[in-house]
């Protein structure tokens, strides 16, 4: 530049979304996988994260592999989809859910996404308006933290009592709650927690949710990923009694996440979803007379969704174009291998955390694909924190498992035991090495 100056341009990052990133599990997952020594040449055993699809014993059905190339080589599905989703496909969720509630639910119900991340992403986009907050669970999945803070919504966190199976702490939420909540999640089976919430408790929600005057967001991406003595409830049962918004995907129940295949469903058999209309600011009626500032339109939560849908980027034509065959024609058995598998590997996991002292195991995991377990770090003579628990660990044995903070709850970790039984097994051995590296001496 002339005279040696330096030129300012008028553009720079956006810090907002470096600081909501940093939030996110795949963000901490990095550094934990950045800090694996080249020297250790044993395989990289994963416990961090939810995706058992690199394991032969959980390859999806091949009925959803077939459905795939027959989408794609039918030559039917190589144009834009409607911003709502194919027809075919919306009917075909809307049957596959109809199948655990209490009525029916139509095409109209369902709003196809790019998994059920980019379900909650839309949510949390069309409740965002200043001064308004959501209420999270405290453990939770930080991806509802990242966005909130991207999309300036206040995250309010109420508690999950470990105590007490993970259930949601109502005094919590009620001490929370005012003028200006709009929503409360609810995720079952738990991502974290590894619980599976009751009916009774799920129909208390959903009063409390209408005694408060908020609607229930219900995240079940790990929906009828049961394997204890309770049942899994779909939130939308209590539609009646509040209005609920389900997300979910096939990413977990088929492991296939990296096919990005999610629905946003509205629950609400009495359409408050949909209402828009004229809200009166100053006492008087909308006419001819009326300044405009005296009264505002409400736009129907319904009208969001499809408004921010047109804005978004769709879920692969051909993938939804295979929803139909994937759903109607995925055999009971392939299911039930599945849970097999997962029932097998949450007996391993609950059992060899009971031989590692500084691990403290509340409850038996009933759900999901984790379990949420508690450092004594009193028994550790050189580790201070989970994060400093996680990052040795993953430098010396290659385990990856993720700190606690990363959902919300210091010097807790979350593990994954949706792996291969053999792998988990060799995992588990290696924090056993590990604790015993760094135990305190007697």
């Amino acid at each position: 530049m002339e005279n040696g100056s330096k030129k300012r341009w008028g553009f720079q990052g956006n810090q907002e979304l470096k600081k909501a990133a940093a939030i996110t599990i795949r963000g901490v997952l990095n550094t934990l996988l950045s800090n694996l020594s080249e020297e250790d040449q044993r395989p990289v055993i994963p416990l961090g994260h939810g995706d058992p699809s690199a394991f032969p014993c959980f390859r999806t059905t091949p009925v959803a592999e077939d459905a795939i190339v027959d989408a794609v080589r039918s030559a039917n599905f190589n144009s834009y989809a409607p911003t709502v989703g194919l027809l075919p496909a919306r009917r075909a969720v809307a049957e596959y859910l109809s199948g655990d509630l209490p009525y029916q639910l139509s095409a109209d119900d369902i709003y196809l996404t790019i998994g059920c991340t980019q379900a909650i992403e839309i949510m949390i986009q069309v409740l965002a308006r200043p001064g308004a907050n959501i209420l999270l669970p405290r453990p939770g999945f930080p991806y509802y933290e990242a966005q909130t803070a991207a999309k300036n919504l206040e995250a309010r966190h109420f508690d999950l009592l470990p105590d007490q199976d993970w259930e949601v702490d109502f005094e919590s939420v009620k001490a929370l709650a005012d003028e200006n909540t709009v929503a409360i999640v609810i995720i079952n089976p738990g991502n974290p927690s590894g619980s599976v919430f009751t009916y009774e408790h799920l129909k208390k929600v959903a009063e409390m949710a209408r005694e408060l005057g908020i609607m229930v967001i219900s995240d079940e991406v790990y929906g009828q990923f049961a394997f204890g003595s309770k049942p899994f409830v779909p939130m939308g049962v209590f539609g009646s009694i509040v209005p609920i918004v389900t997300v979910g995907s096939i990413s977990k129940r088929w492991v296939v996440p990296g096919w990005r295949l999610g629905w946003l469903v509205t629950n609400d058999l009495n359409g408050i979803l949909h209402k828009t209309g004229w809200t009166v600011s100053r006492g008087n009626k909308p006419s001819q007379f009326t300044l405009e500032l005296d009264y505002v339109y409400l736009i129907g939560v319904v009208e969001s969704i499809i408004s921010c849908l047109d804005i978004s980027t769709d879920p692969v034509t051909f993938i939804q174009g295979a929803v139909p065959e994937i759903l109607e024609k995925t055999k009971k058995d392939f299911f039930s291998n599945t849970i097999s598998i997962l029932r097998e590997c949450t007996d391993i996991i609950y059992e060899r955390l009971k031989d590692i002292p500084c691990i403290i195991c509340p409850h038996k995991p009933e759900g999901s694909m984790f379990v949420m377990v508690k450092l004594n770090l009193s028994l550790l003579k050189d580790i201070n924190d989970d994060v400093e628990f996680c990052m040795k660990l993953s430098k010396e044995e290659s385990v990856i498992v993720l700190p606690g903070v990363a959902v919300g709850m210091k010097d807790w970790l979350r593990v994954t035991f949706a792996i291969d039984p053999p792998s988990l097994e060799d995992g588990l051995g290696r924090i056993k090495a590990f604790y015993h590296r760094h135990a305190k001496k007697e």
